[in-house]
C-alpha cells in the first residue's frame, strides 16, 4: 500500500545527485513489512557500469539486506518512472508493487536542453522495444551456436539443484 514517506525517500536519494559526483538524479528505496529494506540511488558512472540504476541498486542492496533474491512482498518507491531494465530486474526479483514520483516524460523534458556529452545514453524507446519483443525480432543483430551444450549444462545443473531439494 502507498506510503508518501518512502517516496519521499526515493526524492531525497535522487537528490544526492546534485552533490555527488558520478551519480545521476534517480533513487529507489526497497520497502518489507513498512520497513525500508534497501536504497539506492543511480551510480553507472560511478560504477562504470550501465546497470547501475536507483531501481537496480536499491535490489541489490535489499538482496544483501535480507539475504536472499526473492524480494516477493517487497515494494519498489522511485524517483521516476523505472525503464525497461529496471522493471526486468523487479519482475526477477519478484517486486509487488511500483510506486513512482516523476515519469519517463517528464525526465525526457527535464534533460531535454542539455548538451548531448551530458546526456543519459540510453535511447528508452529502443530498450522498451528491445525487451518487449523476441530476440528475433529485435533491432539488435544476434545469431545463437552451441545451444545443445549449453542446454546439457542447463540440464545437469537442473538435475543436481532438484537432488538438493
Amino acid at each position: 500500500m502507498y506510503n508518501e514517506t518512502f517516496l519521499r525517500r526515493a526524492i531525497e536519494i535522487s537528490a544526492q545527485a546534485l552533490e555527488t559526483s558520478g551519480t545521476e538524479p534517480f533513487g529507489a528505496v526497497i520497502v518489507k513489512d513498512g520497513q525500508i529494506v534497501g536504497e539506492g540511488i543511480n551510480r553507472s558512472k560511478m560504477n562504470h557500469d550501465p546497470t547501475s540504476h536507483g531501481e537496480t541498486e536499491a535490489i541489490r542492496d535489499a538482496c544483501r539486506h535480507l539475504e536472499t533474491v526473492d524480494l516477493r512482498g517487497c515494494e519498489l518507491y522511485s524517483s521516476c518512472g523505472p525503464c525497461a531494465l529496471c522493471v526486468a530486474a523487479m519482475n526477477i526479483a519478484g517486486i509487488t508493487a511500483l510506486y513512482y514520483a516523476a515519469d519517463m516524460a517528464q525526465a525526457g523534458d527535464a534533460i531535454a536542453d542539455l548538451p548531448e556529452a551530458a546526456r543519459f545514453p540510453v535511447d528508452v524507446e529502443r530498450l522498451t522495444h528491445e525487451c518487449g519483443h523476441a530476440v528475433a525480432e529485435r533491432f539488435m543483430p544476434s545469431e545463437q551456436h552451441l545451444d545443445a551444450e549449453a542446454t546439457k549444462i542447463l540440464k545437469d545443473w537442473a538435475g543436481h539443484a532438484r537432488s538438493q531439494v
